[in-house]
């Protein structure tokens, strides 16, 4: 990569996290972390593609239409792609080893600067050739869109960024010229699991369901730690254990405990405050999941993923190829008796 090369082996080539993991300092920024300030990050406009501003025209014409197709497709802002594609090769023009054939000393080759291997693994026949070349712009630039979507572009795209080639300081120049190709209205977004759009309940939640949920979607942003039980982290079956006692529910503290304890229902007949359960995990089976997350709406669950999951704890889809089924813990009869006796304590409803 030209950045790695000016900054003396700053920059470790995109693509290495998928062969070695790595820890650093900054990994509750990229991974979840504290809320710190609060607040949400509305992401509604993260994908939007801006107009070009007068810096783009230095930019090949023909690179310039890949960027902004690339963007469109993936739902990515064309100027970064640009800016990626300015740092790593200059638009594919410069003549250093790497850029047109070959490989740099790292093993990364072509325009958007890929290792092979990580190419095999994202790499897009951009111009339905039925070929995937790292070489030719035309595969290289959606495929680098790719790669950024799979890391969690748009909504959190410093961390997308990040994860092309881990130097904040290759993000810092990367954006710099995002901000130049695009104008300066142009503004990233990075989302700290927290999202605007997810802080809305359904209208029909109310009462107890509705503080069980709003309890967990308040430790949205902090870290997935296994075996942890609050405040500052936790893991899938302990943040729904801790939500349902503190009005005044137990549920077992474990996911294998917690699968046979709700009354099962029919997928597709899910409601808010139900458990949906997952074949995820070492030692899980179909019978006996290992995951669980909190249905808060269609498609949509509260859930605490994985230490390295982004958010940690966030709103994610259920509807996935692992989910194994769904219980209602508030159908059991015990639990329909102490719902009532809350219910007379509180002189009001208890679930939607």
């Amino acid at each position: 990569m030209l950045f790695a090369v000016a900054l003396a082996a700053v920059g470790i080539l995109f693509g290495a996290l998928m062969v070695l993991p790595v820890l650093f300092g900054a990994s509750q920024f990229l991974y979840g972390g504290g809320v710190g300030s609060g607040g949400c990050v509305d992401v509604s406009r993260a994908g939007v593609q801006p107009a070009a501003a007068g810096d783009a025209r230095a930019i090949p014409s023909n690179y310039l239409a890949l960027y902004k197709k690339a963007g469109a497709d993936y739902g990515i802002p064309w100027n970064v792609l640009a800016g990626i594609g300015k740092v790593e090769t200059s638009h594919g023009t410069s003549k250093l080893p790497g850029v047109s054939s070959g490989e740099n000393y790292a093993g990364a080759g072509g325009p958007m600067q890929f290792l092979d291997a990580t190419f095999k693994a994202f790499g897009v026949d951009g111009n339905k050739d039925k070929e995937k070349n790292r070489y030719d712009p035309e595969d290289a630039i959606p495929s680098a869109a790719r790669y950024l979507k799979h890391n969690g572009a748009p909504e959190r795209m410093r961390t997308a960024i990040f994860m092309y080639n881990h130097s904040w300081d290759y993000v810092n120049l990367v954006l710099d010229w995002a901000k130049k190709y695009g104008g300066g209205d142009f503004k990233v977004v990075q989302s700290n699991g927290v999202e605007c759009q997810d802080n809305n309940l359904p209208a029909n939640v109310q009462g107890i369901v509705q503080r069980i949920i709003a309890f967990a979607m308040a430790q949205r942003g902090k870290r997935y730690v296994f075996g942890a039980n609050g405040p500052d982290a936790w893991d899938c079956s302990s943040l729904l254990e801790a939500a349902y006692r503190q009005v005044g529910i137990t549920i077992p503290p474990a996911t294998w405990g917690q699968w046979p304890f709700g009354v099962r229902v029919e997928k597709g007949t899910e409601q808010p405050g139900d458990l949906v359960f997952f074949n995820s995990g070492p030692g899980t089976s179909s019978n006996r999941p290992g995951h669980v997350g909190m249905v808060i709406g269609p498609n949509k669950m509260i859930v605490a993923s994985c230490s390295t999951c982004v958010p940690n704890i966030g709103v994610k889809p259920y509807k996935r190829s692992d989910w194994v089924g769904t219980t209602r813990p508030l159908a059991r009869p015990d639990i329909k008796k102490k719902l009532a006796e809350l219910q007379a304590q509180a002189g009001g409803p208890t679930g939607g």
